[in-house]
């Protein structure tokens, strides 16, 4: 093949011969008019420079040769090989010339340059395929270009060895992909192993963290058994990405259980955890709601820090939105949260979730909420399945670009012989000598109806007995003796109309009181107290039923 026919044509080639051939052709002038610059000085200046050569007079082929990247010349629909330089040579062994790339050049074809070279044929236009790992295990880009002699195509194929930057930019993706493993782990560490299980409520969640190209957030859920038959739920979600997001979620959701131990209303909890988010990050903000379920009540107070609403669906599939009360989010300061409340009766479903679960990029997030609602209407069956129903109805996915915590409890209803292990008794006191005698006899009668033991029955009778009568010397009326069985325990209350909180301390051999609330954390299985919202306290203890009971 004769390559001076198929030599490429560089850049700026046909402008230096126009210069030259316009410089040969222009007649002699004067020699005092030829250049301003002296005679000696013009001179010197010829004699310092010796003349360079033109680009077009250089031998294309030897540059080519000596041309680091990998170079191919190929014409003809069938692309047959006119030409490959030493680097190509060095890089693939010797390669025939006449041939089809297809034969000649199989790593071309290996590399799915074959379909390229022929768009490039037909549009003559070049065309550039980046960083393909070639056979001899090195990266390059290829660029391929079209170029024409007469009535003969080819393609020159320029291929740039870029294996450094492809290693670079392998390590640089290993190194996201370890930190995001560890976010991961270190997010996954941080949610509940298992969730506390509450005698009254079913509960079941799930976490799904983002793809692949999408860094960890901070998103949790917790699910806190307060004692009295009451649950605190709660979820939250840390702006921001990547293992500092996950390790403030940790903080706040150790601080959640810790403020849920003092028994405080929801408001109250989300006011100290708005003081503590700043102390930890003044720059992270996090929105969290917490809520707590009282099976003797039939509702769920919560309290929301800009927090996406809870849905609750009732037995008749109707879905109620919780939006209000709503305050800013955690960490910004200044402001006064309340609590809210929203019906979680028998038969009824709630869904706490982030919002991964329904904001989606370029769309509403009141159309996500509303597309959750409707799939919360038509979801039966256990908690579990409720959870995993909401997730695929939203389109979650393994590469979904945010991450997704859902948290659902159901409230359910129970019948037959079920119903019999789930019940409760009460009994209004308004003081009076005669009060402790009618709260004894009425939890011997209570425990004697639920058929408990012996030994169990004379315990809660005694329970009653002190709380009531630690009730009638420290408060005031109104008085409320309230008894409640669940399948695995019985728990004792008594409610009064003063709001100071009694705490056991030891009782001096000469003392005449002080010995009530002593004797009641020693007999029963737990204890606590609480203030009431209207004011005034619940004082409560628990036994935890015998297996064999019921």
């Amino acid at each position: 093949m004769n390559f001076t026919r198929w030599s490429a044509r560089l850049p700026g080639t046909q402008r230096r011969a126009a210069g030259r051939t316009d410089h040969a052709a222009a007649p002699d002038r004067p020699a005092e008019s030829a250049s301003p610059v002296p005679a000696a000085r013009a001179e010197r200046l010829t004699d310092a420079h010796a003349p360079v050569p033109a680009v077009d007079e250089l031998p294309v082929r030897a540059v080519l040769d000596r041309v680091p990247a990998l170079v191919a010349l190929v014409h003809g629909p069938d692309h047959r090989v006119g030409y490959v330089n030493d680097a190509y040579v060095a890089a693939f062994g010797v390669r025939p010339l006449g041939e089809p790339v297809r034969e000649a050049l199989p790593e071309l074809d290996e590399l799915g340059l074959l379909p390229l070279l022929d768009q490039v044929l037909r549009s003559g236009r070049p065309r550039t395929l980046k960083s393909r790992k070639a056979p001899d295990s090195r990266y390059y880009t290829f660029t391929c270009t079209p170029v024409t002699e007469g009535d003969d195509a080819g393609v020159l194929v320029f291929a740039t060895d870029v294996t450094d930057h492809a290693e670079a930019a392998e390590r640089l993706r290993a190194s996201e992909r370890r930190q995001r493993e560890t976010a991961v782990t270190l997010q996954r560490s941080l949610l509940p192993q298992e969730l506390e299980e509450p005698d009254d409520l079913r509960i079941a969640a799930t976490y799904q963290p983002g793809g692949t190209e999408a860094a960890v957030g901070g998103d949790w859920y917790d699910v806190i058994t307060l004692g009295g038959g009451r649950t605190a739920l709660v979820i939250g979600d840390v702006m921001g990405r990547g293992v500092r997001a996950a390790a403030v979620m940790g903080q706040l959701r150790t601080a959640v259980r810790a403020y849920a131990r003092l028994d405080l209303p929801p408001h109250e909890v989300l006011q100290l955890l708005d003081g503590l988010a700043a102390e930890i990050d003044a720059n992270q903000i996090a929105t969290c709601v917490y809520a707590i379920h009282d099976p003797n009540e039939g509702r769920l107070v919560y309290a929301s820090a800009g927090h996406l609403p809870i849905l609750v669906r009732d037995e008749s599939g109707t879905v109620l939105r919780a939006d209000e009360p709503t305050g800013p989010p955690l960490g910004t300061g200044g402001w006064m949260h309340a609590s809210g409340t929203v019906p979680l009766g028998p038969g009824a479903t709630a869904v706490l979730y982030t919002d991964g679960l329904v904001e989606r990029r370029y769309e509403d997030l009141d159309e996500g909420i509303a597309a959750l609602e409707r799939a919360l209407s038509g979801a039966t069956g256990t908690p579990q399945v409720v959870c995993d129903r909401l997730v695929r109805s939203a389109g979650v996915t393994a590469d979904h670009d945010d991450d997704v915590a859902v948290l659902v409890l159901q409230h359910p209803a129970r019948t037959g012989p079920d119903s019999d292990l789930f019940r409760n008794a009460a009994l209004e006191l308004l003081g009076g000598v005669e009060a402790a005698p009618r709260a004894r006899a009425f939890a011997s009668g209570v425990l004697t109806s639920w058929r408990f033991p012996p030994d169990l029955h004379d315990l809660g009778v005694l329970a009653a007995s002190e709380l009531v009568a630690n009730s009638l010397q420290h408060g005031t009326p109104p008085m409320r003796l309230r008894l409640r069985r669940t399948d695995r325990r019985l728990i004792i209350e008594v409610t009064d109309g003063d709001d100071h909180l009694p705490r056991r301390r030891r009782a001096e051999p000469a003392d005449e009181s002080g010995r009530g609330i002593a004797i009641v954390a020693t007999i029963a299985s737990n204890w606590g107290s609480r203030r009431t919202p209207g004011g005034g306290k619940s004082v409560w203890c628990e036994f935890v039923l015998p297996k064999t009971t019921g």
